[in-house]
């Protein structure tokens, strides 16, 4: 019986593979022709996109008289791999410019005559040409046409690869289908029937004995939401589908976490509350860390924990010391905890920056530790940690906890919580497992920063440098191909998480004043004429971030380059910022000193190169100076990321503008089309800002665009969901593995 079913099988399987193959050889033609019609398409865009970045330099290069520039454009524009030759054409049908491998017999005239064609191709030694003809634009008019020939050699060569395949896979399928089709023969009708029903019941080959399918409803549902957990990461890896916004966070939160309690910790507040003179003020501080927080807590309505420092901070809490933010909207509760005179110096000014800041930057200040300041650190991280199990509605909330000032934190909050999922970002660089090495409590540290559940950092070096740290300073067990860390039992990951910024939506944009007003309204402001060139620098005024070096760059740009005396002047933006520390006094004076030194040198009585405006600036009047100014300096001597960079970019929505960014900011791995520069090298910084001052319009326009593109994809919305999607796969896995134990007879841990 069974051997009769088999030869009945093979009755009906023989042809089918034959009418498969049959089949497979019938449509390689129609393939064919569709894939040369796809790569036509693909090239005539290309054409498109090479024609319109060539056509401001060919339109200005078709103004001199002798041509050599536009000859020497041609030839340097069709070296690339599949760019066979070019030709300009007169609007007269005239070839007046063409690259050495352009054909003798072509000209203006058959090449129209052949663009004008459904199928532009050509066939020459070399095989088979697609041609496109594009207009050379100046002033959106045409001055002349532009002849491209592009190589389709490739396309036969993928065609053959192409038939090759697909008869393998349709003999691959027939073999496949006929093995299924025989082994399916062989089974009980009532037998499969059977089975499938006891597999959809939740019985059979997946259920332990003696386990019911109501107690593997659990596991079941979370084994689903791991498959869309992997159906989402796959999209992922193909890139955005959608840009990154509030409503798409919103939706990871819901998918990915359930709704779970966000709870972040900070030092520093998103707003201070302040008396003024008009009563209570309401300030928003300067920090790259709340721009890229704050827009990821009016996502998920959460709870944010902070120092409160305003002087008018606790007239406005409730009993709980909670107040509603941001004023007006109310999106989340911000928590505060007050702090004595003596706790802050010893915590904040004294081990966090006294100690980590400087350790962590090399920046040539030496670190100082105390035993007095590592006590108040201690116990300061100690009192925030309770702050966190208070606010906490659930054993196991998501927590982010930022920066250097809560190294301790996540392994007390593990304590107090095992089941939290503890994110912790530090924005700061990370340095090498030597410089680390001379930190008293560097273990503690460590020991601290592991009770995370996710360790993040800006860049792939820094998490680099944090596990050869702990490979060098504890006994711990790290998989370098996962980047985990196992310490004790519990496990980290310690991950590259760049940070960015709010991408500004149309609305926002919508309210912006014109970059011509903007401009002219800085320059009022400043006493400088119309035609005056301006740079920009915004900062803290901090140690690190390479005002001093880019003072003294602008003093060299203006000796070797006098011209620009009385015509350039230099922004910069210079927030005080700890100034109780002796290291950023003397620091903040030297600055003043070098300022007014560089203004008796090079200016007078109605000019002064350098503007040094040491006040907090909002964000608006920022935003107006970023789309007032022609360059901004950006020149760190060691940074995490550096948000300014970013939003100077973001600002620039009429793509004009020159970014200069220091090798050493951590957005200098994104952000290529800058001009990169080693700010130590201050001739170096000084000739990027003379190029900067002359770059042609066109090129400034490419280089913005394309980081534009990049800060607007890379947003921070993007960068909390990376964090957030990579704690929820976290959670879920953990959890699957607490129903697995707990359904095996063993505990969870």
């Amino acid at each position: 019986m069974a051997m009769n079913t088999i030869r009945l099988q093979l009755r009906f399987l023989l042809p089918l593979v034959v009418v498969l193959i049959a089949a497979a050889y019938l449509a390689l033609p129609l393939m064919d022709r569709l894939t040369l019609r796809w790569f036509a398409r693909d090239l005539d865009l290309r054409g498109n996109l090479v024609a319109t970045a060539l056509s401001d330099a060919v339109a200005d290069a078709l103004n001199e008289s002798k041509g050599d520039r536009l000859q020497a454009l041609i030839d340097r524009s069709a070296q690339d791999e599949r760019l066979l030759a070019i030709g300009v054409c007169s609007l007269e049908g005239q070839l007046l410019r063409h690259s050495r491998s352009y054909p003798s017999d072509l000209d203006c005239v058959h090449a129209r005559t052949a663009a004008l064609q459904t199928a532009p191709q050509l066939r020459l030694a070399g095989g088979a040409v697609h041609l496109s003809m594009h207009p050379v634009l100046a002033d959106s008019e045409p001055v002349a046409q532009m002849v491209l020939l592009h190589d389709l050699s490739f396309v036969e060569r993928r065609s053959q690869d192409t038939q090759r395949y697909l008869i393998v896979f349709i003999v691959a399928l027939g073999g496949t289908i006929a093995l299924i089709t025989v082994v399916v023969a062989q089974l009980s009708w009532r037998g499969w029937v059977n089975g499938a029903r006891a597999l959809l019941r939740g019985e059979g080959l997946i259920r332990p004995p003696g386990a019911s399918a109501r107690e593997l409803a659990p596991v079941a549902a979370d084994l689903r939401a791991r498959l869309r957990d992997l159906d989402d990461a796959y999209r992922r890896t193909l890139g955005p589908l959608t840009e990154w916004d509030p409503e798409r966070l919103r939706a990871l939160l819901r998918s990915q976490l359930r709704g779970d309690q966000v709870i972040v910790v900070s030092n520093r507040e998103p707003y201070i509350h302040g008396r003024g003179a008009t009563g209570i003020e309401v300030q928003r501080p300067a920090s790259g860390l709340i721009t890229a927080v704050e827009p990821v807590m009016r996502a998920c309505s959460g709870t944010w924990i902070a120092h409160g420092s305003g002087s008018a901070d606790a007239e406005v809490v409730d009993r709980d010391d909670r107040v509603r933010v941001p004023p007006g909207s109310e999106e989340y509760t911000l928590r505060r905890l007050w702090l004595t005179p003596a706790e802050e110096k010893g915590y904040y000014y004294g081990f966090a920056n006294e100690g980590l800041w400087p350790l962590c930057h090399v920046a040539h200040v030496r670190p100082v530790f105390r035993e007095a300041d590592w006590k108040h650190y201690r116990a300061v991280n100690q009192r925030f940690a309770d702050a966190v199990v208070r606010e906490a509605r659930s054993d196991d909330p998501v927590v982010l906890v930022q920066d250097y000032h809560f190294a301790l934190l996540p392994a007390m909050i593990r304590a107090r919580l095992p089941r939290a999922t503890i994110i912790t970002f530090w924005h700061i660089p990370w340095p090498n497992p030597e410089s680390f090495g001379i930190c008293p409590w560097r273990r503690e540290i460590l020991q601290g920063m592991l009770g995370s559940t996710i360790l993040g950092f800006h860049t792939r070096y820094h998490c680099k440098n944090f596990i050869e740290t702990v490979d060098r300073h504890l006994e711990a067990r790290i998989e370098h191909e996962n980047s985990t860390i196992s310490y004790h039992g519990a496990r980290t990951l310690v991950e590259s998480y760049p940070i960015s910024i709010e991408w500004p939506d149309e609305a926002t944009r919508a309210s912006w004043a014109p970059v011509e007003v903007c401009r002219q309204r800085v320059l009022e402001r400043l006493n400088l004429p119309a035609d005056h060139r301006l740079a920009v620098g915004v900062d803290r005024f901090d140690y690190t971030k390479g005002i001093l070096e880019r003072l003294q760059a602008v003093e060299l740009l203006l000796e070797k380059h006098p011209r620009w005396i009385g015509r350039f002047g230099f922004v910069q933006i210079a927030a005080p910022s700890r100034s109780e520390l002796p290291e950023y006094s003397a620091f903040q004076a030297r600055i003043h000193e070098v300022a007014q030194r560089i203004n008796q040198r090079f200016g007078h009585a109605l000019y002064k190169p350098v503007h040094l405006l040491a006040r907090h600036h909002g964000h608006d009047a920022l935003n107006e100076l970023y789309r007032a100014a022609d360059v901004c300096l950006v020149t760190s001597l060691h940074d995490g990321m550096n948000l300014v960079c970013k939003e100077f970019v973001a600002a620039r929505d009429d793509e004009q503008g020159v970014l200069i960014l220091s090798r050493f900011a951590g957005a200098a791995a994104e952000m290529r089309e800058a001009l990169i520069v080693n700010p130590y090298h201050l001739d170096e910084t000084a000739d990027a800002l003379h190029q900067a001052l002359t770059m042609p319009v066109a090129e400034q326009r490419e280089r913005m665009a394309s980081l534009r593109s990049t800060v607007r994809e890379f947003n921070v919305y993007r960068w909390a969901g990376r964090m957030l999607a990579d704690a929820g796969r976290w959670r879920l896995r953990e959890r699957i593995d607490a129903r697995v134990l707990e359904h095996s007879g063993h505990e969870a841990p």
